[in-house]
C-alpha cells in the first residue's frame, strides 16, 4: 500500500501518475493525486473525470518504466470482498 508521505509528495509536485492495477497495460490509469483516505486514492485523470482506486494498486510516475509486481495478476484487488461469488 502506498503511504501518506508518498501520496503527499505527488500531490504537492503534481506528477503525472500511471497506476498499475493487473498485468495488462490496458487498464492502467494515467491521472493526479487529487486526494485519498485510509483505503482509497482519488485520480484526476487528463480528461478531467474522476476516479476512486484502492489504495493497494502501484502508483509510480509515469515518467518511470512500467513495473508490475510479481502476483498481481494472480491476487486481484478486490477478490474475496463480501458478496463475491465463490
Amino acid at each position: 500500500m502506498i503511504s501518506e508521505e508518498m501520496l503527499d509528495r505527488y500531490r504537492v509536485e503534481g506528477a503525472l501518475l500511471r497506476v498499475v492495477r493487473d498485468e495488462n497495460r490496458e487498464n492502467d490509469v494515467r491521472g493526479y493525486v487529487v486526494a485519498w483516505d485510509e483505503t482509497s486514492v482519488l485520480i484526476r485523470k487528463r480528461s478531467r473525470r474522476l476516479v476512486k482506486l484502492d489504495r493497494r494498486y502501484v502508483y509510480q510516475p509515469y515518467s518511470e518504466p512500467r513495473a508490475v509486481p510479481a502476483g498481481l495478476g494472480t491476487d486481484a484487488i478486490g477478490s474475496g470482498e463480501p458478496g463475491d461469488a465463490e
